[in-house]
Order: structure tokens, then sequence, then C-alpha cells
């Protein structure tokens, strides 16, 4: 018998994103660098507060969080470091090595993973993880595959969603939500995401 949704979210302790069209709408701007240098360039991506802070609950409700993405970008390494991920994963053509070097570092088994992708690219860490999340935007084949789909699309709160379903599956949403805002608690303060580079 098939595990629900709900039952695959409860045994989760790493939840993985994609980036572009997960993290962020999927658009990438492009720049000449101001250095004059032919053929440099500076890259832009816009990312959705709601997500950031989503990661901070995730870690409030025991979760490890990071990212798995094909292209190399330091405007992602930056994005990484300001939300303080513990796994930060550029130029992965194959997602599963990194998905495996995650596994053995931490320990875990694939069924206590979770990955939310929105592209064919994510496809091999979905058909094989224990709670494959799409985004509203994903292409029809990775929905497929998909054991949820959020209600937001990439790039506009689809992190926060799968945080929450997350959370909510394991019983510690509305506790989370509380110690988040909480001035008493430590723990909300230290996990809370970095000064954007200030």
């Amino acid at each position: 018998m098939s595990l629900t949704a709900i039952e695959r979210a409860k045994r989760i302790k790493v939840l993985l994103f994609d980036v572009d069209g997960v993290l962020t709408n999927g658009q990438i701007w492009i720049f000449p660098a101001p250095s004059g240098v032919a053929g440099a360039m500076v890259e832009a991506k816009g990312f959705h507060a709601h997500d950031g802070a989503s990661i901070s609950m995730a870690r409030l409700g025991g979760l490890k969080c990071g990212i798995i993405t094909k292209r190399s970008s330091e405007t992602v390494a930056l994005r990484a470091r300001d939300l303080k991920l513990e796994f930060v994963y550029q130029g992965q053509a194959h997602k599963m090595k990194a998905v495996r070097e995650i596994m053995a570092q931490e320990k875990i088994s694939l069924e206590e993973i979770a990955y939310v992708g929105d592209d064919t690219i994510d496809l091999p860490v979905m058909r094989v993880c224990g709670l494959a999340i799409a985004v509203k935007n994903a292409r029809a084949a990775v929905k497929a595959a998909a054991h949820v789909v959020t209600e937001h699309a990439g790039g506009d709160g689809a992190g926060r969603d799968a945080v929450e379903f997350i959370l909510a599956a394991q019983g510690t949403l509305e506790w989370v939500n509380e110690e988040y805002i909480s001035e008493k608690s430590e723990a909300a303060a230290k996990a809370d995401i970095g000064r954007g580079g200030m």
C-alpha cells in the first residue's frame, strides 16, 4: 500500500530545493559587468521573503535545508549564505550525486529527504525521494511525479508552502509559528536568516 503525502512528510529530516523556477520565478537577469572585460556579466535573480522566513521556520522545526542547482551563480551563493543553508550544491548536472553525499553526511535514507522541483532535471531525485514536491508552475511531467503540488508558484512563496506542509504533517507548525515570533526564544533569533550582506 502506498503512503499518503502526509505520511511521507512525517518522516522528513532534510528539505532540498532547486533554485531557478522554485526559489525564483525562473527569470534570469544578465547584465554586462562594469569592469569593461569583454564577456563579463552580472547575474541577478529575485527571491521571495516568505521563502526566506520559511528556512528559519524549518530549522526551528528540526529540519535541515539546502539547494541543488545546475547553474552556478554568485547570486545564489550570496542568498544561500544569507539563509545559512546547511547544504549548497551548484553546478550539478546530475542532482542525485549531491543527494547521495547528503545522505552519507547526515546518515539518512531517501525516505527522509524531501525535494522541491519544477523541471525535467529534477525528476531523478523526485522519483526516488521520500516526498516529492512540485511547484505550481512546474512542467506537467514534474507535477505527475510529485506527491504534493504547492499552492504558490516558484518565486512567489512555493518554498514556504513546502515547509509548512511538512511541519504541519509533523505536528510542529503551530509551535514553530509561535516560537518564531517569541521575544523569549533564543533559538528563533539564532535560526533567523542573515543580514543581506550588511
